[in-house]
């Protein structure tokens, strides 16, 4: 260690990604792990190189493998990073008592969590630590650090089918109506007002993620009837766009009851009146096994289900 404790190592990013493409061989299958995209790594793996003036990587027609430097620096990497993990889960066993962790995706902490956040903090205690983990995707199975306590997710039977009923909660259930803009229903009265059949020529916003069991234009579609005309569809990588992209008037758009209150609220959103559909969808609380220890994450999972 020099002279002030300072210490030259490259950042934890770079570190997990060349640790997971040098697992995987594979910068491709690295990012889909890491849930970010293949040139996210690679420029990880290019800073790295650069910053250690070493080749890390020969590239393969398949893939890539570790050159010598890359096998010495990897042996390296994993020490450390699981030195690094068994203390950040103790730090977090022995801040059981102060603080509650909840991971979940990024929609749903801004849709459904920050417009709780002051009532959830009040529960909790404010003399407690709040501390909420985001993901682009719903956490079903991300590689948590530090480990959650509470898990926001849909469908809780596929994420721990065996979690018994005290330990986790419906938030709400799966309500879906459809939505826009005001100024794109006022553009568009005439054909809103005619069966959906005549609706071929509007745009229909939609999510690109992979679907984990949540409602789909096609299955809205097999209910109210399909435009005769093939959709035009405009996609999207967040509900967060999709609601931003129907408040700007793009397209329409399916709107989850629990999700969309604030921009019905403000008026940058309305329904089209065709009444909230329930289908079987349930977004949950989920407590883990470190959850199940803490008696704050208890208090959160009874505010979820209130």
């Amino acid at each position: 260690m020099s002279k002030g404790g300072s210490y030259r190592i490259p950042s934890i990013g770079s570190l997990v990604a060349f640790e997971c493409a040098a697992r995987h061989g594979n910068f491709s299958r690295a990012a889909g792990e890491l849930q970010t995209t293949q040139p996210a790594v690679s420029l990880h793996i290019s800073r790295l190189e650069s910053q250690l003036s070493a080749r890390l990587f020969e590239r393969t027609r398949t893939g890539v493998v570790l050159t010598a430097a890359g096998n010495r620096f990897f042996d390296g990497v994993v020490v450390g990073l699981g030195l690094l993990h068994a203390a950040a889960e103790e730090a977090s066993t022995l801040s059981l008592d102060n603080q509650v962790v909840i991971a979940c995706a990024h929609d749903a902490s801004h849709l459904v969590v920050f417009p709780r956040y002051d009532a959830l903090w009040d529960t909790v205690g404010r003399e407690n630590r709040l501390r909420l983990l985001t993901y682009q995707r719903f956490p079903n199975d991300p590689p948590y650090d530090p480990p959650p306590d509470v898990v926001l997710t849909w469908n809780a039977e596929k994420v721990a089918p065996s979690a018994a009923d005290e330990d986790k909660a419906v938030v709400f259930g799966e309500e879906v109506e459809l939505i826009c803009s005001p100024g794109y229903a006022a553009a568009h009265a005439d054909t809103l007002a005619r069966p959906i059949v005549d609706w071929g020529g509007l745009t229909f916003l939609k999510l690109n993620l992979p679907n984990l069991g949540w409602v789909t234009w096609s299955d809205w579609f097999g209910i109210d009837g399909y435009p005769a005309a093939t959709p035009l569809y405009e996609g999207f990588d967040s509900y967060i766009q999709v609601l931003e992209a129907a408040a700007a008037g793009l397209g329409i758009a399916l709107g989850w009851r629990g999700y969309i209150e604030r921009h019905l609220d403000s008026g940058a959103i309305v329904t089209l009146d065709k009444g909230f559909v329930e289908f079987d969808g349930r977004f949950v609380a989920l407590l883990t096994a470190k959850g199940r220890r803490n008696p704050l994450a208890r208090k959160c999972l009874s505010f979820f289900a209130r």
